[in-house]
């Protein structure tokens, strides 16, 4: 394989066992608010005082970045929950750009990441996995703030009408989503690159394909939950990602890490330069106001509230 040595059917089998588990404990989280409760601030409680401090040190994610992966996409579940839970919360213009910062810096603390993996000059081990700098980290730093930079629509965020009171983002279109998706690929397979057929393939597409097709507009909502639940798992138990004998290891290939880093900053690009086209268009303050309502995407979601 290009980006992932070669692995046999088992590991592909339990790659579809990690997707189905995530799109499952997703929904529990989002259709039940007791399910939200349970897995997104009882559940961390008890993992931080039992558990974590026994099970990550010394592993592959015990540093600054993966702690702060997980009380982040924590934050933002706890704070989703509570602006569609709290009656009048999405009333606030305050409280509706919480969701834009959190995404934001859950985003720069990936782009911090790459730039300090690039400045270290790395082709060997390096907090328990291979680790390989090189220009692909600072393109894709770059691609990460342009993703950064293109977040629109932040005080569009509503809550659905549906019983299950979803946080949708009308302005959240999918280019952006992919653009996303790919600059996201490319940091797991730069920085931890041994945890990205889990952490870079299989979390990405769960709430994408969740966005499209389970529920339209709440891609952020999907992407906290599956991101948290993942990293609580990771936390937990790491010897699956690092020593079992479904732990999957990159190819360290040079022209992988190249692409993968090139396609994303190419597609952030076009991203912001249709940013840019719809800014000069329309005249609107892309971060104040919605900037796609033309668009099926927006107004799809956007009846979902009305």
């Amino acid at each position: 394989m290009f980006f992932f040595e070669a692995q046999p059917v088992s590991n592909w089998l339990m790659w579809l066992v990690v997707f189905v588990g995530l799109i499952v404990l997703n929904e529990v989280g989002r259709r039940f608010k007791s399910g939200g409760i349970i897995l997104f601030m009882v559940l961390p409680v008890i993992l931080t005082i039992f558990v974590w401090p026994k099970t990550t040190a010394g592993t592959s994610v015990s540093d600054w970045f993966h702690f702060a992966k997980v009380y982040s996409s924590l934050a933002g579940c706890i704070g989703f929950f509570l602006l569609r839970h709290v009656k009048g919360a999405s009333s606030k213009k305050w409280v509706l750009t919480f969701p834009a910062l959190i995404l934001a810096i859950n985003i720069a603390e990936a782009v911090v990441r790459d730039f300090q993996i690039g400045g270290l000059h790395l082709n060997n081990v390096y907090e328990g996995m291979m680790t390989v700098s090189g220009l692909w980290n600072y393109m894709n730093g770059i691609a990460g703030i342009l993703n950064i930079i293109t977040i629109t629509g932040w005080l569009g965020i509503c809550v659905a009408k549906s019983k299950s009171k979803d946080m949708l983002w009308p302005d959240m279109c999918w280019f952006w989503i992919i653009a996303y998706d790919l600059w996201n690929f490319a940091y797991t397979y730069n920085c931890i690159s041994d945890h990205s057929w889990y952490a870079g393939v299989a979390l990405l597409l769960v709430p994408t394909l969740a966005a499209f097709f389970i529920q339209k507009g709440a891609w952020l909502q999907h992407r906290a939950q599956t991101l948290a639940i993942w990293c609580m798992f990771a936390q937990t138990f790491p010897a699956f990602i690092d020593e079992s004998q479904f732990a999957v290891k990159s190819t360290q290939n040079t022209t992988a890490l190249f692409s993968a880093s090139l396609v994303a900053l190419l597609a952030n690009i076009a991203v912001l330069v249709y940013m840019i086209y719809k800014v000069v268009k329309t005249r609107r303050n892309p971060y104040t106001s919605e900037l796609y309502t033309d668009l099926a995407c927006s107004r799809e979601v956007k009846a979902l509230a009305e």
